[in-house]
């Protein structure tokens, strides 16, 4: 980690971050209000959290990422944006679902670029698996969206068939496949290096039944 990093772990993470722990999250506790609460899994550097956490203040911005350099420097820009609704855990995504969110609780969960594994002796390493699609949406709301994207067109489809087997959602795009790019997803600078060598991107969203 950076220097900076390092202040902002010690000096911001107290008010920004959420220790690990086995109880099941208060998120007007975590947040000091009542407020929609998005979910990003592996937010990286945060660019896309801390973009949409500025754009839409009234809702409730929850991170999770496990590599510490990463979550330093989203507090570091928390802090310069000034955003009081952005909170921050630096644990296992699955676990983290599985022991700390309440079940039906997020509004959205955001998935926006993970790693593609894209050997196929590592596929079974990708986190777009049955059984974590079914978790994600046991933990959405009723009418909450689960969002993906990825430049791996093989990874896509994979996204597009596990999403799809899963009962308890039901596919956003009109035509069963992939969505355009949401004006809510910000282009991060990974997007757009991508977009100069050419690569595609593909979007998906799929919404949890109500019923």
């Amino acid at each position: 980690m950076t220097g900076a990093q390092e202040r902002a772990w010690r000096e911001l993470w107290p008010a920004l971050g959420i220790e690990n722990g086995e109880e099941p999250l208060d998120f007007a506790v975590a947040f000091g209000r009542d407020a929609p609460v998005v979910l990003e899994i592996g937010f990286g550097n945060g660019e896309s959290l801390v973009a949409l956490a500025t754009t839409h203040a009234e809702r409730n911005y929850l991170g999770l990422e496990v590599h510490p350099p990463g979550v330093g420097h989203l507090l570091l820009c928390c802090e310069a944006a000034q955003l009081r609704n952005v909170r921050v855990i630096c644990e296992d995504a699955v676990q983290v679902l599985q022991r700390r969110m309440p079940d039906a609780s997020l509004d959205e969960v955001l998935l926006y670029f993970p790693d593609p594994w894209p050997k196929k002796r590592h596929h079974k390493r990708r986190i777009v698996q049955p059984p974590f699609v079914e978790l994600v949406a046991r933990k959405l709301k009723p009418g909450g969206v689960f969002r993906m994207a990825t430049d791996w067109q093989p990874y896509a489809e994979h996204m597009l068939a596990t999403a799809g087997s899963c009962r308890e959602l039901t596919n956003e795009s009109a035509t069963g496949d992939f969505v355009e790019r949401p004006d809510s997803r910000p282009v991060t600078r990974f997007e757009r290096r991508g977009q100069r060598l050419g690569h595609g991107v593909w979007d998906l969203a799929f919404r949890r039944r109500s019923e």
